[in-house]
Order: C-alpha cells, then sequence, then structure tokens
C-alpha cells in the first residue's frame, strides 16, 4: 500500500486547525479586520482544549486582542495631543503602523510558521 494514500490523521487535522487559525489572526490583522476574529471564534469552537489548534486559537485571540487595544491607545493619544486636525497626526499614524502594527504582523506570521510544525510559539510546554 502507498503511504502517500492515507487518511489524514488527527494530527494533520490538528495541525491544519493550527495554521487555519494562524492565518485568520493574520488575516485579521492585515486584510480582513474583524471577519478574521470572527473566524478565529469559529475555529476556537471547533477546537479541543490542550490540542495544537486550541492553542494557535487562543494566541490568535490574544495577539490581535492586544493589537486593538495598541491602536485605540494610539487612536485616543492623536484625540488627545491634538485631534484630527494637527500635523502631529501623521506622525502618530504612520509610526504607529510602521512600528507597532509591523510587530503584530510579524508575531502572527512567526505564529503561522510555528503551527506549519505543529508546534508552540515558543519551546516551553
Amino acid at each position: 500500500m502507498n503511504p502517500d494514500i492515507t487518511a489524514p490523521s488527527s494530527d494533520t487535522a490538528e495541525i491544519r486547525l493550527a495554521s487555519n487559525a494562524a492565518l485568520a489572526s493574520i488575516l485579521n490583522l492585515t486584510f480582513l479586520p474583524v471577519i478574521g476574529f470572527v473566524i478565529l471564534l469559529w475555529l476556537y469552537k471547533r477546537t479541543a482544549p490542550g490540542g495544537i489548534g486550541r492553542y494557535h486559537v487562543v494566541l490568535g485571540m490574544k495577539i490581535n486582542i492586544a493589537a486593538a487595544v495598541a491602536l485605540l491607545l494610539v487612536s485616543a493619544l492623536m484625540i488627545l495631543l491634538g485631534g484630527f486636525n494637527s500635523p502631529w497626526t501623521w506622525v502618530y499614524v504612520i509610526s504607529y503602523f510602521t512600528l507597532v502594527h509591523s510587530i503584530f504582523i510579524v508575531l502572527a506570521t512567526w505564529a503561522l510558521v510555528r503551527s506549519w510544525s505543529g508546534s508552540r510559539f515558543t519551546n516551553r510546554h
């Protein structure tokens, strides 16, 4: 029997869920805000506690919630420190997106690569 023509194992299904969760996290941070987070919530219901899929869903949710808090903080600072008519507004917006938001995207991409191997974000168990 050819080993390439076998049914997917539960490990393969878990890795697929983990990578889908990491991809939804990246989509939420880039092209599909809110929709990507809804996909993460939907994936959360499909994962088993303690599995690598659940781990990556929760990790994606944490990364995206932290990004949302950072975005709200920068928005509040923009309003408090000059409003939208201030020339400093563009300094805050450009600085946020080139530094902070990019870090969140890199973290989500790193989580995606780790999910492909069935690994956690760090080597700690």
